[in-house]
């Protein structure tokens, strides 16, 4: 195979449809990014609830020993605390329960806030000053009044919380946005998927008696149709390296800068969230233009 010959038809093909190669370059960039943010948009509910706990869970805060609660004498014992578990393990309302600790608790608040301002002989907080909170499950997040009036007056527990006051605005408001971001990239990659067959259409009709010459001679499918997903190839990467650049400026100016710096009690995304949604991106792209050249091409490269 002269992959000088396969080259130099790529770079032909580039420059014969430019405007169509731009254009799927362009659909695929805002398609690509669109779903790298639904994607951003699902780690982020994710790790609000994991640091809120879900639409299905109450928080129990247990005393601690200089709780403002004035029913807190002293630090839960643990005795309070298996006598609360066993009301809970026995309220129809309650599909279980997990203990956070207060090492678990205050790795929370570090991490929320920054573990900087944790450290040193006059930190604002240490793990001492954490609660232990039970987090239980609900059957039914419409039904819980009977458990918070079985546990709230128990010995031992400062405060019953309901998390969905807390997070469900929030996570309802992020999923709406993955949605609509994810909706509108099914219908740019539909549109990408089109301008991608009929680039290869209008390709192969320029060449179609180089194409006929090379069948005569006894030239292969794959090395006639190689130029074609090469330029498929770098339509993806294209894309695929401006859908990247637009996630890393959506998580440096509107998550470093305004999200961490003015809405701190959100648990935020950071780098590991942002390398799977490139990660999914990178898949993608090239799967969006280097699959559908190679059933089309199938079709439009028969002399």
């Amino acid at each position: 195979m002269q992959l000088r010959y396969v080259f130099s038809e790529l770079g032909q093909g580039l420059r014969r449809n430019l405007s169509m190669h731009l254009a799927v370059i362009l659909t695929l960039f805002v398609s690509l990014t669109l779903v790298g943010l639904g994607v951003l948009f699902h780690l982020q509910a994710e790790k609000a609830a994991d640091h809120w706990g879900s639409q299905l869970q109450i928080q129990v805060s247990l005393c601690t020993a200089e709780d403002n609660n004035p029913a807190c004498v002293s630090e839960v014992t643990d005795a309070q605390r298996d006598a609360i578990t066993a009301v809970i393990d026995e309220n129809p309302e309650a599909a279980g329960w997990d203990l956070e600790t207060k090492d678990e608790a205050f790795a929370k608040v570090k991490e929320l806030y920054g573990a900087d301002k944790f450290e040193g002989d006059n930190a604002v907080l240490t793990v001492d000053d954490m609660p232990q909170s039970l987090w239980v499950e609900l059957q039914d997040p419409e039904r819980f009044d009977g458990l918070v009036s079985a546990v709230g007056g128990l010995d031992g527990v400062s405060v019953v919380r309901d998390m969905r006051r807390y997070i469900e605005p929030i996570i309802g408001s992020i999923n709406m946005l993955q949605w609509v971001s994810i909706a509108t990239a099914a219908f740019l990659v539909l549109a990408a998927l089109l301008l991608v067959a009929n680039t290869i259409r209008l390709a192969a009709f320029a060449r179609r008696k180089e194409i006929g010459i090379m069948r005569l001679v006894g030239a292969s499918t794959l090395y006639i149709a190689l130029p074609f997903l090469l330029e498929a190839l770098v339509t993806a990467l294209l894309g695929v390296l401006l859908a990247t650049g637009a996630l890393a400026a959506f998580m440096y100016f509107g998550i470093e800068q305004r999200g961490q710096d003015k809405l701190k009690f959100i648990p935020w995304i950071g780098m590991e969230q942002y390398g799977v949604a490139v990660v999914v991106v990178a898949v993608l792209g090239p799967l969006l233009t280097v699959l559908p050249t190679l059933v089309l091409t199938r079709k439009y490269l028969k002399v």
